[in-house]
């Protein structure tokens, strides 16, 4: 699909979604093609691609606090005894939900959710 059709009907800016698909197709999960009927398409099984890649690709940590991720940490300036830290507590907690939640969940349910979507193969 080209780029200025997704625009139009997610009513994204063009050039803030072409950012996000060079992301995607860097890492592998978009193909493209130029030219007279080109545009973007899925690079794999919609059933292979999880959330939790995605998200982490378009948007980085999956943790809200700095010091609660698992690949981006760093200790929260503010922090005087991480160990004992009842917020970081909550939100590794909300981390490892929302963790298990997009590593199950792949853009094939995401799609089978939607009303009016289907799959196309």
């Amino acid at each position: 699909m080209q780029i200025s059709k997704i625009a139009e009907l997610e009513k994204i800016p063009k050039k803030f979604l072409e950012q996000i698909l060079l992301e995607l197709r860097n890492s592998g999960y978009l193909y493209s093609k130029k030219g007279a009927g080109g545009g973007y398409s899925l690079n794999k099984d919609p059933k292979d691609i999880y959330l939790v890649s995605i998200m982490r690709i378009t948007d980085g940590p999956i943790a809200m606090v700095p010091c609660a991720s698992l690949n981006f940490y760093h200790r929260c300036d503010e922090c005087h005894q991480e160990t004992t830290c009842g917020i970081r507590d909550v939100f590794v907690e909300v981390r490892d939900a929302t963790l298990k939640i997009l590593s199950e969940t792949s853009i094939a349910d995401v799609i089978s959710r939607e009303s009016g979507l289907t799959l196309i193969q």
